[in-house]
């Protein structure tokens, strides 16, 4: 990776803000507290804002914490364009960013992302020719950068990236549960990335909270060596170390968890792991993974052989999260997303037949994993 074509500006801080998991009061976002967060985050050195079209009342939170308070040139915003959300038309895919544009105030986007790359996704954004239509709007200037986030397997990320050379950056979930996790495959893709010579802004490097509360297990192997600092601190360094990872993003919610990230990742605060931390980062890693969860390694054959159209790869991993986190709304939304919305049953309508057992080259106990989770997720 040439850091003389990097589209991240030299000395950018580690850490950027991401503006999905904003502070709430009586059910609305906390704009003070928003306007307090930004000025701090700001102050500490930082710029990196990331918004997104999909993400409930953010980019206008953008314009009045940020864009109305702040001179344009002091900040980088980025926002994403979800073309698989509600659109039938080019038409109404490319309105989005006029959307954006007009509810940020902006003026232009420093970083511009198509939305959450993947299966049933990806389409979309071919079939309306968005490729071509958002290098017109890079040449233009409206869009200085141009990039997009992906959740999906190593392989089609080569594929995008081989027949899309122009992109910038790309930006993916990277963590130290999901590193060598069989489904979201975070250490394959951040080196598929590299390859390919594409700087990598992080996102997801808590797991959406998870990692701020692990296992009891994890957590002791780190407060052995470091008792002040905090689990999410060990989940922001461990990605902003990996090489390639321009900045990694956090969803900071409140005040605290502000002053926390800028404590680790603020310009003058970041450094990688010690021979001491490297050590006990492994023992808390080794911990996680001796956690009893089903050993799915999402092959699939499974679900190519269940006459029922079960989503066992989905049950199965929603199941290991709450299994490892304890945290049950979180795994029902995940199973959600990963069976339902992905068009498969659910695990209660399964009609035990036995198939996917037949079919598993893990020899796992399927029937009764998709037992446990149907009286889970019911």
């Amino acid at each position: 990776m040439n850091p003389a074509t990097s589209p991240f500006p030299s000395g950018l801080a580690k850490l950027g803000f991401g503006l999905m998991r904003l502070p709430r009061k009586d059910d609305a976002i906390d704009l003070p507290q928003v306007c307090e967060m930004t000025d701090r985050f700001l102050a500490a050195g930082c710029t990196y804002f990331d918004t997104a079209y999909v993400y409930d009342s953010s980019e206008e939170v953008a314009r009045k914490a940020l864009v109305e308070r702040h001179p344009r040139e002091s900040f980088l915003l980025a926002t994403k364009l979800a073309a698989w959300v509600g659109c039938e038309k080019r038409e109404q895919a490319v309105a989005q960013f006029e959307t954006s544009l007009a509810r940020t105030g902006a003026g232009y986007f420093d970083f511009y992302l198509f939305h959450n790359l993947g299966p049933g996704r990806t389409e979309a954004f071919d079939r309306f020719g968005l490729w071509d239509w958002v290098l017109e709007h890079r040449a233009e200037g409206r869009i200085r950068h141009f990039g997009f986030s992906f959740h999906s397997t190593p392989d089609e990320l080569d594929r995008l990236l081989r027949e899309h050379p122009e992109v910038d950056f790309v930006q993916l979930q990277v963590n130290y549960a999901d590193w060598d996790d069989p489904v979201v495959r975070s250490r394959e893709n951040l080196d598929v990335a590299s390859r390919h010579g594409k700087p990598v802004v992080v996102m997801e490097p808590v797991k959406g909270g998870l990692l701020a509360n692990p296992p009891d297990t994890v957590a002791v192997a780190l407060r052995r060596v470091a008792p002040d600092a905090s689990m999410p601190s060990w989940a922001l360094r461990f990605a902003a170390q990996q090489e390639g990872v321009a900045l990694v993003l956090s969803g900071m919610s409140d005040l605290a968890q502000m002053d926390d990230n800028l404590a680790y990742l603020a310009p003058g605060h970041f450094r990688p792991f010690d021979e001491v931390e490297a050590a006990a980062f492994a023992a808390a890693r080794a911990a996680l993974a001796a956690v009893p969860i089903v050993p799915c390694t999402s092959c699939g054959y499974c679900e190519k052989v269940c006459p029922a159209g079960i989503g066992i790869r989905g049950s199965i991993a929603a199941l290991n999260q709450l299994t490892l986190y304890r945290d049950g709304m979180r795994a029902r939304k995940f199973e959600r997303w990963q069976v339902s919305r992905q068009g498969r049953k659910r695990a209660a309508e399964c009609l035990r037949c036995g198939a996917c057992e037949r079919a598993c080259p893990q020899h796992l106990a399927i029937r009764e994993a998709l037992a446990r989770a149907a009286a889970a997720f019911a």
